[in-house]
């Protein structure tokens, strides 16, 4: 009696093949079975759009801000104050910055800091530039190559803002920085009538970006440089969909990134409800 064997379609040129072949007899993929089980596994964890995840979990963590403080609902005057979570708060769910990473060894902030923000406008304006830049980061880098881009920037650009002695930062703007990284290195190295026309605007953003760093106090010139240029870095080090396939190491990196980032998101949140609910628990 023979084994029965499944049949698979490639993840990467999607002929049908046996699950358990070695490498895809057609492109030479190694391991397909293990790409496409972990297909399945992005599936059920973040379903068919990633970017409306990240926006949600980003919303999330900014509701949970503020009703660790209540009364910040009500803000502390003027505008940009407006629905403003406390100082405390963001400490608790994982503000970087000097004070956090070297004073009080929270060095997991470099992660938890790119999904917090200091205001309504401040995370509305954040959530709509990635609304805007994250799609098409998805459909040019693919699934794991936007998850590594968005993490590994975020971290870079709060590293970047210890080491240039930031005392407390937050905000998902290094991430998208490290977005727009990647669409210059994108841009650029695509070349022709699109790729310039890519370029061009992104660069258009970056312009955007000093110039807003320069009139508005408050603004993390630091993160948005190390997210940025570390954007570029990252996507030629990675490539993009119409250079190179993704890569076995670039999907256990994202799928590692991921689960790290989840618990550090997790264990923040848990443990800033006991904190301030109930600080008798951690007694």
């Amino acid at each position: 009696m023979c084994a029965q064997r499944n049949s698979i379609l490639c993840p990467n040129c999607r002929k049908l093949i046996s699950a358990d072949e070695p490498a895809c007899p057609y492109c030479g993929l190694n391991r397909p079975g293990l790409h496409n089980a972990a297909g399945v596994i992005r599936k059920i964890l973040f379903g068919a759009d990633p970017v409306m995840a990240v926006i949600v979990i980003n919303v999330a963590l900014f509701v949970l801000a503020l009703l660790l403080d209540p009364q910040a609902v009500f803000g502390r005057g003027g505008l940009f104050n407006f629905l403003a979570p406390s100082g405390q708060s963001l400490f608790l769910l994982g503000a970087s910055g000097t004070i956090p990473v070297l004073e009080y060894n929270r060095y997991w902030s470099l992660v938890s800091a790119s999904f917090l923000h200091g205001g309504i406008l401040h995370i509305i304006f954040n959530m709509l530039a990635f609304y805007q830049l994250g799609p098409f980061i998805l459909r040019e880098y693919g699934f794991h190559r936007f998850f590594n881009l968005y993490l590994i920037t975020g971290m870079v650009g709060f590293a970047a803002s210890v080491l240039a002695g930031v005392s407390f930062t937050i905000g998902a703007s290094a991430s998208v920085c490290g977005l727009i990284g990647a669409i210059i290195y994108y841009g650029k190295s695509r070349g022709g009538h699109y790729g310039e026309a890519i370029f061009k605007q992104a660069m258009g953003w970056v312009a955007g970006l000093i110039l807003f760093g320069m009139f508005f106090s408050g603004i993390n010139n630091w993160a948005h440089g190390g997210g940025l240029l570390s954007g570029i870095f990252l996507a030629w080090l990675m490539g993009y969909n119409d250079q190179k396939p993704e890569v076995a190491a670039i999907k256990l990196l994202a799928y590692a990134l991921i689960l790290i980032t989840a618990a550090i998101l997790i264990w923040s949140a848990v443990y800033s409800l006991l904190y301030v609910y109930a600080p008798f628990t951690l007694q």
